[in-house]
Formats: structure tokens, C-alpha cells, sequence
């Protein structure tokens, strides 16, 4: 991610998301983002993961891309689509 305002060599770094997350790290996120959603008063997507423990690996994909979606034009809950987006590289790993 480079940064244009910044001085030459600036904000080049890569951010480096792990992609072998587990199951059990894939549910802790999800837990994270039901926490954030909970304190930022956020129902719709709180009723997206009822139970990440409980779901199955489709339904917590289908989850997450609904959770993106309903996410895109809201740039003031970045922190809670960031963890969206980790899991979502990680649901290959879900079993």
C-alpha cells in the first residue's frame, strides 16, 4: 500500500494477513466482529453470526459476503471489514 502524501519509500510496506487461520482462529475473528458490531450498535450484523461455533462452513461464507456487502458503504466500520476480509481468505480452510 503505498502512500501519494507521504514522503518516498513511505507507507510501502505490504500488509501481511495470515491465510492458514484455522477454524477455531477463523471463529475467534468472528467473534471479534460480533464484539465490535455489539459496542457499535450494529444489529443487522450482529444477526448475520448468531453462533459462529454453531455455523457451517457455508453458512459462515455466506455470512461474511453478506457482511462485506452490507459493510461497503459504511468506511467508518474499517476495523470490523478488515477482520472480515482476513476470514474471508481463510474460508478455505474452514472444514
Amino acid at each position: 500500500m503505498t502512500n501519494p502524501d507521504g514522503p518516498p519509500g513511505e507507507g510501502n510496506e505490504t500488509l501481511r494477513w495470515p491465510t492458514s487461520l484455522s477454524r477455531g482462529g477463523i471463529e475467534q475473528r468472528l467473534q471479534l466482529v460480533r464484539d465490535a458490531a455489539r459496542s457499535e450498535n450494529l444489529p443487522d450484523l450482529l444477526k448475520l453470526f448468531p453462533d459462529p461455533v454453531k455455523m457451517t462452513a457455508a453458512e459462515i461464507a455466506t455470512a461474511v459476503v453478506a457482511a462485506l456487502s452490507w459493510l461497503q458503504d459504511r468506511p467508518q466500520h474499517r476495523a470490523i471489514t478488515m477482520q472480515l476480509e482476513m476470514v474471508a481468505m481463510n474460508l478455505k480452510n474452514l472444514k
